[in-house]
């Protein structure tokens, strides 16, 4: 499937051919719950319990977009939101020895949080303060960090933390996924972290966004907007052949007929030789019918459980939303874990995060492949983009698209040079 923001790429004429017929491929919205039930091989049809299947949006791959972040951007510039509305998500959480705790990411929160004790509260505030007022071009800001040399491990030594708020820290602020970036320079951390305070201080709960009735109404939104620039987009069309000629792309072959392009942008699923296995990843779609203990009886939330809480080498993520995004029946909760897998059991690997679900109705497990490209297309001009990964945001996929936009360019993607209108002036469109 072509990626949904690559009609960025200025006056280019897009084509977009897809196998399924729905938009959205791996990371669709499904409806109605029926055609879930039969996704997954569930014998049956849903309970009445579950309500009408077409009140059912449910997201095949669980991403929240941060508030601030690049997706955000990304759809303010080109204008997408025009025909998404959004609603802010509850709350943000993290897991600690067996309980869940709300991410303090202000120095009010830090000061009231009962994640840590009275003195590491106020190192905590010292250190978001200092985030909050580095600049990378005021030397006074910095307090002896170099943030191309200094560690981000020194900078938690530098505030004397613990190891369980470097953690939360490193993890649901920074939103890393591994401790790899202990070692790494700070800069790249710190702007994470000032990242998920403006995020945070756009709306107030939490930095994260989810548009109403589904991930899936991301790609219908492009789909309209490349409509209007000439875009042209055709759902179930096998895709036969890449044609190609001197090693090079020249074509794409449908039910007899050859489209002929220039350039082919894909994921790996119609290229797989082109393509390397990369690792797996667990999903488990959880339908209940009740929110997730003490998170306040939020209707959505994230949580986030740090590797080194549970022994692993990868966190775990939880995401829920609810009834109130038009995603499920009156009175419905739909919660979704997802890990990268390490070991030849992968459901005994989220039990953690499935124990602060209970009681679960209904369940559907999926385990994938994730695949990246070995063909980076300077000679074929085949742009891959790699599988998507077990995180609840949208900011690696984002990463992802820019990537690929060099490829095809030859120059950074810059936020500057598109947003010709001024469009970081405005939000979303949100509703209470």
């Amino acid at each position: 499937m072509l990626k949904p923001l690559s009609f960025l790429f200025l006056g280019k004429k897009v084509l977009h051919m897809d196998r399924n017929s729905y938009y959205g491929a791996e990371s669709a919205s499904i409806t109605p719950l029926e055609d879930l039930y039969k996704r997954f091989s569930l014998p049956g049809a849903p309970p009445e319990s579950m309500g009408k299947g077409r009140d059912w949006n449910v997201d095949l791959i669980p991403k929240f977009l941060m508030a601030n972040g690049q997706l955000v951007r990304m759809l303010l510039i080109t204008q997408v939101t025009r025909y998404l509305d959004f609603k802010v998500i509850e709350g943000s959480f993290v897991y600690k020895k067996g309980s869940i705790y709300k991410v303090p990411s202000t120095e009010t929160e830090a000061l009231a949080s009962s994640l840590m004790g009275l003195f590491e509260k106020r190192r905590f505030r010292k250190f978001l303060v200092f985030v909050a007022n580095f600049d990378e071009n005021d030397p006074k800001t910095m307090e002896g960090v170099d943030p191309n040399k200094t560690t981000m491990r020194d900078v938690f030594k530098k505030f004397d933390l613990g190891q369980d708020v470097i953690d939360f820290t490193g993890h649901s602020l920074a939103l890393y996924r591994t401790d790899e970036y202990l070692d790494l320079p700070c800069m790249d951390s710190l702007n994470r972290i000032k990242l998920y305070s403006e995020s945070l201080a756009r709306y107030g709960k939490s930095p994260y966004l989810y548009p109403l009735y589904g991930l899936g109404e991301l790609p219908q939104g492009f789909a309209r907007l490349s409509a209007i620039y000439g875009g042209t987009y055709m759902l179930n069309k096998p895709i036969e052949e890449i044609v190609m000629e001197d090693g090079k792309v020249v074509g794409v072959k449908s039910e007899g007929e050859i489209a002929r392009c220039k350039q082919l942008i894909c994921d790996p699923s119609y290229l797989m030789d082109r393509s390397t296995k990369v690792g797996q990843v667990i999903r488990v779609i959880c339908i209940m019918s009740h929110p997730i203990k003490n998170t306040s009886d939020a209707n959505s939330c994230q949580i986030i459980i740090p590797q080194n809480q549970v022994n692993r080498k990868h966190d775990i993520y939880v995401c829920m939303i609810s009834y109130t995004h038009n995603v499920a029946a009156q009175g419905k909760y739909v919660a979704i874990v997802s890990t990268t897998v390490e070991t030849e059991n992968p459901e005994m690997e989220v039990k953690p995060a499935m124990d602060l679900l209970e009681p679960v109705e209904q369940k559907f497990v999926s385990i994938s492949d994730q695949y990246a490209p070995t063909d980076m297309g300077a000679e074929s001009q085949i742009f891959m983009s790699r599988t998507y990964d077990a995180t609840t945001h949208f900011e690696t996929t984002c990463d992802d698209i820019k990537d690929i936009y060099k490829r095809m360019t030859g120059t950074e993607f810059d936020f500057a040079e598109m947003d010709v209108g001024g469009s970081n002036l405005f939000c979303p469109k949100t509703k209470n």
